[in-house]
């Protein structure tokens, strides 16, 4: 087994041909994944080196001493958090061959087309179809999709689509890479409350996916869907920051700047919300350890759960401390940005951007029954659809 002073060793050795400081970004990126130095929980040929998972803190540290650029993970955090482990789980040899290189270097970026105008909390529910071209084997694909974040700078996409109408909802479902070149694909910003335009509407009109480019088995969707939901879920809520990071660094950090600000009321509010952000950095520490044995399980939408409530919590604090100047807005122009940057902006900002948190990768309430079902091990709430064919289910 590969341990921490033969990765020390990979990863000099590593510096050593490609030296940060001459080397071409991406070809350094390249090279590590190469070498299975770009997540060495993965397989060895395909980023890894089948090493422990914890490991990897030994190489980002080498990495990082010595200069080396990373590839950029919050504009790519859906090719990394979501569509990789799915991959993995799921692609052919030769869909994980073809995909995980350019993903993880950020050569190609990923979004995710789940979400529906009628199926957004009630995923199942969606109605994007996908029908097989009997002559070529290929899958043409109808329908839209909504909430997209990145569809406007993404070259590939995980896709689910309804294969079997006639089957209930959950059991009619199958996954797909969808190419987001394909000329039937149709992106259109959607503007949000910040200004800006990071989420789209896809349109897809007789888009062809080859059969190889299907993940899992015909009609086998919904569970596929299951691991990148639940890898979603922990890679927004569970993210590792350093004490006082984030959201919570910015509020802190106003209230040591501006004494001229304080009151007794926000001092208490401020220490509530520091411990808070406190735990809820420590549990993610403790998930990530968890996620060492195997695949992220439903107690990553408590982290997920607990993210939105604390962003929202601290933002709402931030924007109260800094009183009138809270009211300004640095940036109202219609961008459609590569990512989402929460701390580099002002306080207004966060606050209204983190009105989203409750919604993006499930919202509040389908978060809470999933803790309450599969976590606390509560009664699940009366379903009187699971076995109705999709086609028959009132729309």
């Amino acid at each position: 087994m590969t341990d921490a002073a033969e990765l020390q060793a990979r990863t000099r050795a590593l510096l050593a041909a490609h030296p940060p400081a001459t080397t071409d970004r991406t070809e350094f990126l390249r090279a590590r994944f190469d070498a299975g130095l770009a997540w060495v929980h993965y397989p060895a040929g395909l980023g890894g080196l089948d090493a422990p998972r914890a490991l990897q803190a030994v190489v980002d540290a080498e990495l990082a001493a010595a200069g080396a650029q990373d590839n950029d993970p919050r504009r790519i955090g859906i090719g990394l958090g979501m569509a990789a482990p799915t991959l993995l789980a799921y692609g052919s040899d030769e869909v994980k061959s073809r995909f995980l290189k350019p993903l993880w270097t950020g050569e190609e970026v990923w979004c995710q087309l789940f979400s529906e105008p009628g199926a957004g909390s009630d995923l199942a529910a969606l109605g994007t179809r996908a029908v097989r071209d009997e002559a070529t084997g290929d899958w043409i694909v109808d329908g839209q999709k909504v909430w997209t974040s990145s569809a406007h700078t993404a070259r590939w996409a995980i896709l689910i689509a309804r294969t079997d109408p006639e089957q209930p909802k959950h059991r009619g479902i199958t996954y797909f890479v969808c190419d987001m070149t394909d000329p039937g694909v149709e992106v259109r910003p959607l503007r949000q409350i910040t200004g800006e335009a990071e989420f789209n509407e896809v349109f897809l009109t007789g888009v062809r996916i080859p059969d190889a480019h299907r993940l899992g088995e015909v009609g086998d969707g919904w569970r596929v869907a299951q691991t990148t939901l639940m890898n979603e879920r922990v890679s927004i809520g569970g993210a590792r920051i350093p004490r006082e990071g984030g959201m919570i660094g910015k509020a802190a950090g106003v209230w040591r700047d501006r004494p001229d600000l304080r009151t007794h009321a926000l001092h208490r509010r401020l220490l509530d919300l520091w411990v808070d952000a406190e735990v809820a950095r420590l549990t993610g520490e403790r998930l990530r350890q968890q996620l060492v044995a195997g695949q992220p399980g439903p107690e990553g939408s408590a982290m997920k759960l607990g993210f939105a409530r604390l962003n929202q919590a601290i933002s709402g604090l931030e924007v109260e401390l800094l009183a009138d100047e809270g009211l300004l807005y640095g940036d109202w122009t219609m961008v459609r940005p590569d990512l989402v940057d929460f701390t580099g902006r002002d306080a207004g900002y966060r606050y209204l951007r983190s009105k989203g948190n409750s919604i993006e990768g499930g919202t509040t309430e389908v978060l809470l029954n999933i803790v309450a079902e599969r976590v606390l091990g509560l009664p699940p709430e009366p379903r009187n659809d699971k076995d109705v064919p999709w086609k028959d289910l009132a729309r």
